[in-house]
C-alpha cells in the first residue's frame, strides 16, 4: 500500500506549477516522491489539475502516452500513463503556434478521437470502444516536459501530467469505419525529411487498445470519459524535437495531412 504523503504532493505540485508559469525547466521531483510511486504521482498530477479547474480552465479530456513498449521498458512501467487536456492546449490546424511558449517541446502524430458516449464500465471491450468513437482526426501533441533535460522517471512523468503541452487537430473528421485504424501508415516530414514514421499498429498494438486502457484507468480513478471527450491515442511513431521556425506536416493513411508551423513570437 502507498502511504499518501500530502506534503510532498503539494511541494511536487507547486515545483511543476511554477516550472510552467515560468517557462522554466526544473528539478525532477523524485527527490519528493518515490520515483516508482504511480499512485504519488497521479495525486501529484491531479492536485495541479483541481489547482487549474479552479483557475477557470475547462478540461475536455485526455492523453495516453507511453504507449510503445519500448518506452515502457525505459522507464521500468508495464502499462502506458495519462494526462489531462484542457481547453487551451487545443489548437485548430492553421494556428501558427509561438515556439516561445513551449518548454523542451517535441512532437508527435497521433490519431485523435471523439468519444459519444459514457464509458465507466470496470473493464471495457473492444465492442465497447468501437460503439463509443463518433470519429477520428489525423493530430500533433506538442509534448512539453516541465523537468529539465526530460530526465524523468516514471514517478517524474506522470506528475508532470504526462508532459501534456499542446494539441493541434486536422478539421476534417472520419468514421472508424472509413479507414483502418490498425494498419494505417504514418509520415512525418520537415523540410521534405522524413522525421519520424510508424503506424497504428505501432501505438499498443492498435489505438483502440489504448483507449479500452484509458477507460478502465480513468473508470477507477472515478474520473470516466465522457460524451465529447477528446483523446489522444498516442504516438504512431518515435517523438521528435523541434526548433523555432519548423514546419511540421504529417500524412496518416485514410485521415489525410496535418500541418504546424512554429514561429518565433
Amino acid at each position: 500500500m502507498t502511504t499518501r504523503n500530502d506534503t510532498a504532493i503539494k511541494a511536487a505540485a507547486a515545483r511543476l506549477h511554477r516550472a510552467q508559469e515560468t517557462l522554466t525547466p526544473c528539478q525532477p521531483v523524485r527527490d519528493l516522491i518515490p520515483a516508482d510511486d504511480l499512485e504519488t504521482a497521479y495525486a501529484v498530477q491531479q492536485c495541479n489539475i483541481d489547482h487549474d479547474c479552479q483557475q477557470g480552465r475547462r478540461l475536455i479530456g485526455s492523453k495516453i502516452a507511453l504507449s510503445s513498449k519500448a518506452i515502457q521498458e525505459k522507464l521500468k512501467v508495464r502499462y502506458p500513463t495519462y494526462g489531462r487536456l484542457f481547453a487551451d492546449m487545443c489548437l485548430a490546424e492553421g494556428v501558427e503556434i509561438d515556439f516561445g511558449t513551449l518548454i523542451q517541446p517535441r512532437i508527435e502524430t497521433e490519431v485523435a478521437l471523439v468519444i459519444a458516449k459514457t464509458l465507466d464500465h470496470e473493464r471495457h471491450t473492444i465492442i465497447d470502444m468501437i460503439g463509443a468513437v463518433v470519429y477520428a482526426v489525423p493530430a500533433f501533441e506538442i509534448v512539453g516536459c516541465r523537468i529539465a533535460n526530460w530526465d524523468v522517471s516514471a514517478a517524474d512523468f506522470i506528475a508532470d501530467n504526462s508532459a501534456s503541452s499542446y494539441v493541434v487537430l486536422g478539421s476534417r473528421p472520419r468514421m472508424l469505419s472509413e479507414f483502418d485504424i490498425v494498419r494505417c501508415q504514418m509520415r512525418t516530414t520537415r523540410r521534405g525529411e522524413v522525421i519520424s514514421s510508424g503506424s497504428g499498429a505501432s501505438c499498443y498494438g492498435n489505438p483502440l487498445h489504448a483507449l479500452i486502457w484509458l477507460a478502465d484507468a480513468l473508470a477507477k480513478a472515478d474520473q470516466p470519459l465522457q460524451p465529447g471527450d477528446l483523446v489522444m491515442s498516442g504516438s504512431l511513431g518515435p517523438m521528435v524535437p523541434i526548433e523555432a521556425g519548423d514546419v511540421i506536416e504529417a500524412h496518416i493513411d485514410g485521415l489525410g495531412p496535418i500541418r504546424a508551423r512554429f514561429t518565433t513570437g
